[in-house]
């Protein structure tokens, strides 16, 4: 006997369980299937929540219907208990030694799942009006289905309403009682809170027979379980087998089978390598994986159609692998000035899918509206972008930043940012040879930098591995067995793995306890709130992560709400739910995230954008997190590439004011500075103090900088000997791009008070706001794009452009609205699309090839104009790197622009104008060639006039210093804005 907790049962006291007697308390009729067992005898040995158990081997349970027994007990006054079942002779179902948790009402239990309905549920010979109506499960592939309706004008049945019966292979049926109305609405279930409510429209019926299958209506249906002439005609035989090896994988391959009803898929065996196994596919393509090295493997392949019918097996085909491959080399950063390198910035899981077996859609598949796209929100992945860095590269960017690579955890977690395991790579965005190590290199062998968004104020609601993750208070019984799968002690979270027992890559049977975890320290476990969730179902306490339930231990976690975007709790609490605020302050939440971090360095990336900046106290980064980057990128690649990594840290500050609501503690150009005194060793009390301090200090007396400012006509060298480590976005050209002006006059005003603002991060929008924080993609129209791109391509600082924004993609739409709709419909819409065919960079901004879909798209006029503007940029150093002036310039968006290295004989002097007419004075003598138009101009009074160029055109006037600082001329061809 296998049942040890049934076992041990016996030595309590024993409770005889009244069988299907009336019941005096608490009823629960438990339905049991039984073709997978094919036992003579059923037992039902069980035990109600505080009572003892019955005495082995239980009572006997009864016929119900077609594949199923049943027995009804009496709970008392329990609402939950626990059962296993046994043939009578020693052979037991107790779950895997788990038991099963149950509860009130009608319960199944069919291999290994729980559910809630009557799956023998015979209907009433109608009085009234009666309505049929069969379900296709084919799609669903729920093994019990309820049916959940209201005839018009009357109410509801009971959640999860009653159960259907089954009616032939991928169809259940229900006939019900309309009274006297004529039609109906309803819904269906599978009695574990998955429903089909036809995406929030639930499904219109009348009387007499209905059809429902994949979400579409059939009135005045045929039986499809009427008797029809049976299919018993074979696919034909698979032809063309091929196998092509790669080091330990193998690619297969064959010609589509034929089949008079359609084929639905195919049957792979494969023999060798000490074993024989068997893949089922819906493709003609086959990826097999981690074979063993030097070793022969055979396969063969049948096609099956949708009545089972298998076709004989094709020729055989074998193959011997080759060598083990061994793993990516890490990579070294490129180095070099990031002012050069203009950024493309992607949400991996959105931007091009290379290998749909890693594709996952979450516990929120359904509830988005994603599954009925097509949709899985990790569609994108490492394969997908290496496939596509000649496009990013034909555009002219040679820097890309991508989102949190980190393993993530919560119910919508595809853009990064709920980390869960620091120390690990997503699975769901890596591939055989598409490693994020893969990536890396693949880009450094293209020239071109990754940058990784990194993550040091939260993790998960669930807490961070290797550091602490909470258990939160959960119970299988009738109300919530849908949401809570059965623990599985040999199963390990990785948002990729299917979990056998629950069939979820979301399984969350380690996150929750019914019983009082050591060490608890969160107040009333287990008891009900006296709340209920939108089902109806009841609400306990400790039930869901929270920082005020003392859940968290404060050692590692902050443990309050913010309240104050503005106050100091913005450092110190949680912004969201979702969002587990780490408390940074702490040695061992510093440890465990700078050895994070210090493994991606070790990779070779090129530098971080720090997420959620301003949620930590400068003092921490200045104290521990920005000398952690420096020390270890210096100590695995020397002072010059640690000099080269950037850090760029997002300080989200969306006003129009220099000063962000006067607080300087939430102003992003504060965490460019070191600080200004000596404050408590103690990391907390320091954050206070310096908090209190500058505060006090107020946004007068803040330090000032001229290393973005030329000093005349003159380039002088940068003072850094008070920068932080951490340069910025630009929150204020960001919130005033609206119009190219308002960004200019925005941001110029505000880099006095910047470290040095050539280094910042300018961009229109991105992955969570427009400008003046719209939360639509911007929708400003071809021609602004354009002046926008004109002024950031010119003017100080490393323009960035979010993916898709080089053809408007998604303009007008919302960014984000959670899983509250589709991904498909959001400013986070997949691009693949738009990318499928083959295209081929000759070098930054120009294409040496490219076909299909992607070739359209690399014609439309951003593109155009983005690759000229990375060509004038590339070409002149003055527009990377040089210090600015307005002084002696007329015209709303003109400067001039010098950039100087006597150490390498660089001298780059410009003089810009973007879109209207320009006069420059006090300037330079000497000749001037036009790099839009290729005029030449000679100053010798010190004044340049620029004439307008047209909105979205610009000029730039390139002093020629002769030798290697000779001015390039016209760059680039003509196009539909640069001209």
């Amino acid at each position: 006997m296998t049942a040890l907790l049934g076992l041990l049962a016996t030595l309590l006291p024993a409770f005889t369980a009244p069988g299907a007697a009336a019941a005096e308390g608490n009823t629960a009729t438990v339905y049991y299937y039984t073709p997978t067992r094919n036992w003579t005898a059923y037992n039902l040995h069980w035990a109600p929540s505080g009572g003892g158990w019955t005495t082995v081997p239980g009572t006997r349970m009864t016929a119900a219907c077609t594949d199923w027994v049943k027995l009804t007990v009496d709970l008392g006054t329990a609402t939950t208990w626990q059962a296993t079942f046994n043939n009578g002779n020693g052979t037991w179902d107790n779950n895997n030694g788990a038991n099963y948790q149950l509860g009130t009402g009608a319960v199944t239990v069919k291999d290994g799942v729980i559910a809630h309905s009557d799956p023998c549920g015979a209907a009433q010979p109608p009085a009234g009006n009666a309505a049929t109506v069969w379900y296709s499960t084919a799609t669903v592939g729920w093994p019990t289905v309820n049916l959940h309706w209201a005839p018009a004008g009357g109410s509801w049945t009971t959640v999860p309403g009653i159960g259907m019966e089954p009616a032939c292979t991928g169809w259940v049926k229900k006939t019900v009682d309309l009274g006297t109305a004529t039609t109906w609405q309803a819904t269906f279930n599978n009695g574990n809170g998955t429903w089909d409510n036809n995406n929030g429209a639930n499904y219109q019926l009348g009387t007499g027979n209905s059809k429902v299958k994949d979400r579409v209506v059939t009135a005045n249906a045929t039986d499809p379980c009427a008797a029809a002439e049976p299919d018993t005609t074979a696919p034909t035989v698979p032809t063309g087998l091929n196998a092509s090896v790669s080091d330990t994988s193998v690619v297969l391959s064959w010609n589509a089978s034929t089949d008079d009803e359609g084929v639905t898929g195919y049957q792979v065996t494969r023999t060798g390598g000490g074993g024989t196994s068997v893949a089922d596919t819906s493709s003609t393509v086959l990826s097999v994986t981690g074979l063993e090295a030097h070793t022969a493997y055979c396969w063969t392949v049948k096609a099956l159609d949708a009545a089972g019918n298998l076709s004989t097996a094709s020729a055989q085909k074998c193959a011997t692998t080759g060598d083990t491959p061994p793993p990516a080399t890490p990579g070294t950063p490129l180095g070099g000035d990031p002012r050069k390198d203009p950024i493309y910035f992607v949400l991996t899981a959105r931007f091009n899918d290379g290998d749909s077996s890693n594709n996952r859609g979450g516990s929120q598949h359904v509830k988005s509206g994603n599954a009925a796209n097509g949709d899985p929100m990790f569609r994108g992945d490492f394969k997908g972008l290496v496939q596509k860095l000649d496009y990013i590269k034909g555009l002219g960017f040679s820097a890309v930043w991508i989102t949190p690579v980190v393993l993530n955890r919560s119910d919508y977690d595809y853009h990064g940012y709920h980390g869960y395991d620091f120390y690990k790579v997503d699975p769901r965005l890596e591939s055989a040879g598409a490693s994020y190590q893969d990536l890396i290199n693949a880009a450094h062998a293209k020239g071109m930098k990754i940058y990784q968004d990194v993550v040091y104020n939260h993790s998960s609601r669930w807490g961070a591995k290797g550091l602490f993750t909470p258990k939160v208070y959960g119970v299988r019984d009738s109300q919530w067995s849908w949401y809570y799968d059965q623990p599985n002690s040999s199963f390990e979270y990785d948002g990729l793995t299917v979990e056998p027992v629950s069939g979820k890559s979301y399984y969350n049977g380690d996150l929750w306890s019914t019983a009082e975890p050591s060490g608890n320290t969160c107040l009333n476990w287990g008891k009900p709130t006296g709340g209920k969730s939108p089902e109806g179902y009841t609400i306990y306490n400790c039930q869901w992560p929270s920082p005020t339930s003392k859940m968290f231990p404060s050692t590692y976690y902050h443990q309050c709400w913010l309240g104050n975007w503005e106050g100091e709790d913005s450092r110190s609490c949680w912004l969201h739910d979702d969002l587990a605020d780490f408390n940074t302050e702490s040695t061992a939440v510093q440890n465990y995230l700078i050895g994070a971090y210090d493994k991606y360095i070790d990779m070779g990336v090129d530098g971080f954008r720090v997420d959620t900046a301003v949620h930590i106290p400068r003092t921490t980064w200045n104290r521990r997190f920005l000398p952690a980057i420096q020390d270890r990128v210096t100590s695995r690649f020397g002072a010059q590439k640690a000099k080269d990594f950037l850090v760029f840290g997002e300080v989200g500050a969306f006003v129009n004011d220099k000063w962000n609501r006067g607080s300087v503690n939430h102003s992003a150009q504060f965490f460019t500075w070191k600080e200004r005194k000596e404050y408590d060793a103690d990391d907390a009390k320091a954050a206070l103090e310096m908090y209190d301090y500058e505060q006090q200090q107020g946004t007068a007396n803040q330090p000032t900088s001229n290393n973005a400012f030329l000093v005349g006509n003159s380039y002088h060298t940068p003072d850094r000997s008070r920068f932080s480590g951490m340069h910025i976005i630009d929150m204020r050209m960001h919130m005033n791009f609206g119009y190219a002006s308002n960004a200019f006059n925005n941001g110029k005003d505000s880099d006095d008070s910047v470290n040095d603002a050539t280094y910042n991060v300018v961009y229109v929008d991105s992955h969570d706001y427009g400008p003046n924080k719209s939360k639509e993609r911007y929708t400003g129209g071809t021609d602004a794009w354009a002046e926008n791109m004109s002024l950031m391509w010119t003017f100080r600082g490393i323009p960035t452009l979010y993916y898709g924004s080089e053809i408007e993609f998604q303009a007008g739409k919302e960014i984000d609205c959670g899983p509250t709709c589709p991904l498909a419909t959001t400013g986070r819409a997949y691009y693949g699309d738009k990318l499928a065919g083959e295209v081929t960079a000759g070098d930054f901004s120009k294409v040496a090839s490219a076909s299909g879909t992607v070739a359209t798209t690399l014609q439309q006029p951003l593109v155009k104009h983005l690759q000229r503007l990375n060509q004038i940029r590339r070409a002149i150093p003055a527009l990377q790197m040089g210090q600015y002036s307005t002084e002696g310039v007329s015209g709303d968006m003109a400067f001039k622009r010098r950039y100087t290295d006597t150490s390498r004989g660089v001298d780059s002097y410009a003089l810009v104008s973007v879109g209207n007419g320009a006069t420059f004075t006090g300037v330079l003598n000497g000749t001037y060639k036009e790099a839009v138009t290729g005029q030449t101009v000679t100053v010798t009074n010190g004044t340049l006039n620029a004439p307008a160029s047209g909105k979205g055109n610009l000029r730039v006037y390139v002093l020629d210093l002769g030798g290697s600082n000779a001015a390039p001329g016209k760059i680039g061809m003509d196009g539909p804005y640069l001209k």
